[in-house]
């Protein structure tokens, strides 16, 4: 097996005068030398480092990472490509090109900074630092990369400064760029962006910044002012586009009644024409504006992006408008077409309609994904669900050579000192660089050391997408037996819901504060173990695996008492709430199809139809890879009322 990304040179140090102390050999330098030497490296607390202790160990390229970038932008470009050069196997040689763009664009050694720099870099600050570096070499480049950097609604890194000043200075960013970027600012609720921008027009656009205060106060002044802004009313389609956008968002309604009144007589380009109305057909449908559909389906064909016809199709499965979801059907792009979800809904539009054998062939081709969809049209055939289940196998051999792989070895020795972020970047860069079958590899090494949540994020950088061994692992498997078993919920509900949630990272924390494999919220926890008569875990005990799983378990039963036994509902209103739940069931349209497509939270939507195909696979996987057997939903599931009669209190 070749081992071109895993291969490192010997790491060395710099210059020995450099770094003022030099090294001797360490026939086996411990981890305990490597953490304090890391610690004091970050810190550059170069007098506690004794080179000797931590000579040839596996991270010692992390202690000489921060020497060198300490000595940035003093140290010489070469300095910096020898050890990219050296470290090219881990993510520390880009990192150190990273460093070095941003010290050397702060200090203006543009020729050093072209000299390490590889392409255009990642990151808007160092992206302005390397375009202002092309200003004399390549101005043509330079002005391509400084336009593009100029238009958003943002504020943009101080390091941007002298490249904007050079190009609007040039001419290259004109006075219609600086009125774009204003549209772009007042959109995006910048003011004080806006405001600046503002003073930097000339007279010829007064009419347009007079045009800005007055729809700032009032939008339905759109009718009133001005068709034509700045020179050759280029200045027209930003400032619309920009008022609609604001417009729509605050009274769909009244927007659309003013754009029927001056559409025709704008003088905006087609892409501006398209902007406006694709947001109008939107929140349209997404408000549900019925006055207004007539026209969204007049509009529909020379809009056709794929968000719109999606909820125009949502919007006549809701209304059993069978015909017209058809119709709405073919006109989505091949690929989208292609998706068991839409290939599913043809097939019950067909099926609705009288033409049995069409709905065949359609939910056929739906079965054969592995997701929510394609094991609902399975069952509406009668068919196994296709699993389409990947497996490789290595030998212990070539286990114990993979473990030998100096990204491996940077790996667990990160691990060993507590660094697992470190860790996960290392591994993370390991697997985006390997060969399909070092991926592979990579997923068996962690698997066998029962690194779940690595071992999931190795089977999504690496796209190993039908390895489901790996994908879905058997972690926690013996806790989601028990709690199942303690509180009678399936237990392979409980992995689907665990493995959506937090892809078995047992201290995942989410923006809202949930925490834990099944991401539970604190003030959950506390109303949960006050129900359980234990002692309230706290925001760090709440992380403990065991405890974690025993409340979400408890939790998700509730739901499910809550839903007369409906694991569907209860899925639902675990993601958001069985207050919104409650709602969604008093108007919803019956079938359990249909109420999964009329959920209005998209993340719900797709959390339902996630949680219930994962336990599938589980379940599959723990029944030998096969899904004979296996059913999805229960009967009951599939044929309830999807309404107000399913909840256990009216």
């Amino acid at each position: 097996m070749r081992h071109f990304l895993f291969f490192r040179r010997s790491a060395c140090w710099l210059a020995a005068a450099a770094l003022s102390f030099s090294f001797t050999a360490h026939a086996q330098p411990s981890d305990s030398a490597m953490r304090s030497a890391l610690e004091a490296a970050r810190n550059q607390q170069w007098d506690r480092i004794d080179p000797a202790e931590i000579d040839g160990h596996v991270l010692e390229g992390y202690v000489e990472y921060h020497q060198l970038r300490s000595r940035l932008p003093q140290a010489e470009p070469s300095q910096v490509l020898d050890f990219i050069e050296r470290h090219a196997d881990s993510p520390l040689g880009e990192w150190m090109r990273g460093q070095a763009i941003s010290r050397y664009g702060e200090a203006g050694r543009f020729g050093s900074l072209l000299a390490v720099a590889d392409g255009v870099p990642s990151g808007t600050e160092r992206r302005c630092y390397y375009y202002t570096a092309l200003l004399d070499s390549d101005p043509q480049a330079a002005a391509e990369g400084g336009r593009e950097l100029w238009h958003v609604g943002s504020s943009q890194p101080s390091a941007c400064d002298t490249l904007f000043e050079n190009l609007r200075s040039s001419g290259e960013i004109d006075q219609f760029a600086v009125w774009e970027r204003k549209m772009l600012a007042w959109q995006m609720g910048e003011t004080g962006l806006t405001r600046f921008l503002g003073r930097l027009l000339g007279s010829r656009w007064q009419e347009g910044r007079d045009a800005v205060e007055q729809l700032q106060n009032s939008y339905a002044d759109i009718t009133r002012i001005p068709t034509c802004i700045g020179p050759e009313c280029r200045g027209s389609g930003p400032l619309f586009v920009a008022a609609m956008h604001g417009f729509t968002r605050a009274d769909t309604e009244a927007a659309y009644e003013a754009w029927r009144k001056i559409a025709a007589h704008l003088p905006i380009e087609e892409d501006h024409l398209h902007a406006i109305e694709e947001e109008l057909a939107f929140y349209s449908l997404v408000r549900g504006i019925d006055q207004n559909l007539a026209w969204v389906d007049e509009a529909l064909p020379r809009i056709g992006t794929t968000r719109v016809l999606e909820l125009r199709i949502r919007h006549a499965l809701a209304e059993r408008d069978w015909s017209g979801a058809l119709t709405w059907l073919e006109q989505l792009p091949q690929e989208s077409r292609e998706e068991s979800r839409w290939q599913y809904w043809k097939a019950r539009a067909h099926e609705q309609l009288g033409d049995d054998e069409l709905a065949e062939v359609a939910y056929a081709k739906a079965a054969q994904g592995r997701n929510f969809f394609a094991f609902a049209a399975a069952d509406r055939i009668g068919r196994p669900y296709s699993l389409n289940l990947e497996r490789s196998r290595f030998d212990e051999d070539t286990r114990n050579e993979i473990a030998r792989w100096p990204a491996v070895q940077r790996t667990e020795a990160l691990k060993r000192i507590g660094e697992e972020g470190l860790a996960n970047s290392e591994w993370q860069h390991a697997v985006t660089t390997a060969s399909p079958r070092e991926k592979r590899a990579l997923a068996d090494y962690a698997a066998n050391r029962g690194w779940h949540a690595r071992l999931v994020q190795t089977t999504i950088a690496g796209q190993l997408w039908d390895a489901l061994d790996w994908r879905f692992p058997e972690a926690y498997r013996d806790h989601f037996l028990s709690w199942g078993q303690q509180t009678g919920v399936d237990p392979y509900l409980l992995m689907g819901i665990t493995r959506r949630e937090s892809a078995y990272n047992p201290n995942a924390l989410s923006p809202a504060g949930a925490r834990g494999l099944m991401q539970i919220m604190p003030g959950t926890a506390t109303l949960l173990s006050r129900q359980l008569g234990i002692s309230d875990p706290g925001p760090y005990g709440i992380l403990d695996p065991e405890l974690n799983i025993r409340l979400g378990s408890t939790y998700i039963r509730d739901m499910i008492d809550r839903y007369r036994g409906n694991r569907l509902a209860a899925a639902a209103a675990y993601n958001a709430g069985p207050g919104r739940v409650d709602r969604w069931l008093r108007d919803a349209p019956e079938e359990f199809d249909l109420f999964v497509e009329s959920i209005p939270f998209r993340e719900t939507r797709d959390y339902v139809q996630a949680v219930l195909a994962y336990r599938v696979i589980f379940e599959s996987l723990a029944n030998g890879g096969t899904s004979e057997g296996v059913s999805m939903l229960s009967q009951s599931e599939k044929t309830v009322r999807y309404d107000a009669s399913l909840l256990a209190r009216n």
